[in-house]
């Protein structure tokens, strides 16, 4: 995937690392860069936080913030992003980059949201943001192309 190589090379120009947080993709994400030979220069690691108390537990997300709007929400995507850079971090330092996919791939929303509505977080020392998508096409389709956008996402971000 030529995003997953520019973010990379990106980051290797800059010294930067990064962690992923994934729900609806479920590691793909992490595994576009993965797939990239020298990932291992910047990429620190990855969460597959599938189950919405572990974006709580493991990520850091508001508990309250989940209760009241579940897991496919712009803030869980930035909180996502934020929490993981300290869950990869390194002796009290965080990556300098997370990126956090969560939303409904399919095929049918456990909370009424629209199939295909994706959140994807990038955060850096500069900011944390969100990107909200509809994305279409069956539960594969929603998937990849999350991964995709997330890529580019990231790059938009990190000029």
């Amino acid at each position: 995937m030529p995003e997953a190589v520019a973010l990379l090379e990106r980051l290797a120009d800059r010294g930067w690392t990064i962690g992923i947080a994934e729900s609806l993709t479920g590691g793909l994400l992490a595994a576009a860069l993965v797939e990239v030979p020298g990932a291992s220069v910047s990429l620190r690691g990855a969460v597959v936080a599938y189950a919405t108390e572990l974006k709580h537990t493991v990520l850091g997300v508001d508990a309250q913030l989940l209760a009241e709007h579940g897991p496919v929400h712009a803030e869980v995507a930035r909180q996502m992003a934020t929490g993981v850079r300290a869950v990869v971090g390194h002796d009290g330092v965080p990556a300098d980059v997370g990126i956090a996919t969560t939303g409904i791939a399919g095929p049918t929303s456990p909370d009424g949201q629209p199939v295909g509505t994706v959140h994807i977080g990038v955060s850096t020392p500069a900011g944390t943001h969100a990107v909200a998508l509809q994305l279409r096409g069956d539960r594969d389709r929603i998937r990849r192309d999350a991964v995709a956008a997330a890529l580019s996402a990231a790059l938009e971000v990190i000029r």
